[in-house]
């Protein structure tokens, strides 16, 4: 079996906090996400980065009630919490800072018209999270075709600042879609490129959904 991340284990679960969720300098992030949850069970996603060290991950068990999805890092920490808004019929999902959920940091709404449009969602911050990562009503938007796995993070001076993308074949072995990459650009913050992946699973993804609300 092809492996998913470079190194030949899986990592001891108990790490620092995770390289990805912080960055030291402007590189460009590359992380694999693996679209299935290290725990038996369990649905989700399992996140390495370049040199195969598990950065994040969702563990879902079964179907629950509330909508809520957690990102967690290597340790189990939760980083942020994304719920299902109620009454949107799964168009708009709200980001939370850890397990707080009374005082958003983003709202991904689903772009209404797909017909005429590469737009597949937009991000944005409410004005009194203006010190937070992306500033006051800081916007993203999204473009591409998730089920293709090819997606660009836009900010609101059309700069790339995230792409998902398909993960280059190994040893003339492909990866299906349920392996792919996140490129993580220095402008966004890594923990919102993930959550915004993980909503665009819920909205676009071929499989059943990770919660049911």
């Amino acid at each position: 079996m092809t492996k998913v991340h470079p190194s030949n284990t899986i990592p001891d679960l108990e790490f620092p906090e995770p390289a990805g969720a912080r960055r030291k300098d402007s590189n460009t992030v590359v992380l694999t996400v693996w679209r299935k949850s290290l725990l038996f069970s369990c649905s989700g996603f399992t996140v390495f980065d370049a040199e195969g060290n598990l950065v994040f991950r969702v563990d879902n068990y079964g179907s629950g009630s509330t909508g809520e999805i957690v990102l967690m890092d290597a340790a189990g920490k939760p980083l942020l919490t994304i719920r299902r808004k109620k009454l949107s019929f799964g168009a708009t999902w709200v980001i939370y800072d850890g397990e707080d959920v009374v005082d958003p940091l983003f709202s991904v709404k689903k772009h209404s018209n797909l017909l005429h449009s590469k737009v597949l969602a937009h991000v944005t911050s409410p004005c009194r999270r203006r010190r937070h990562r992306g500033g006051c009503g800081a916007g993203y938007e999204v473009e591409g075709s998730y089920s293709r796995r090819s997606c660009t993070v836009y900010d609101e001076m059309r700069r790339s600042v995230a792409e998902i993308r398909r993960k280059e074949a190994v040893g003339g072995v492909a990866f299906g879609g349920d392996v792919f990459r996140l490129v993580v650009h220095a402008d966004v913050d890594t923990c919102l490129a993930m959550a915004i992946l993980i909503v665009l699973d819920q909205m676009f993804g071929s499989r059943v959904s990770l919660i049911d609300g």
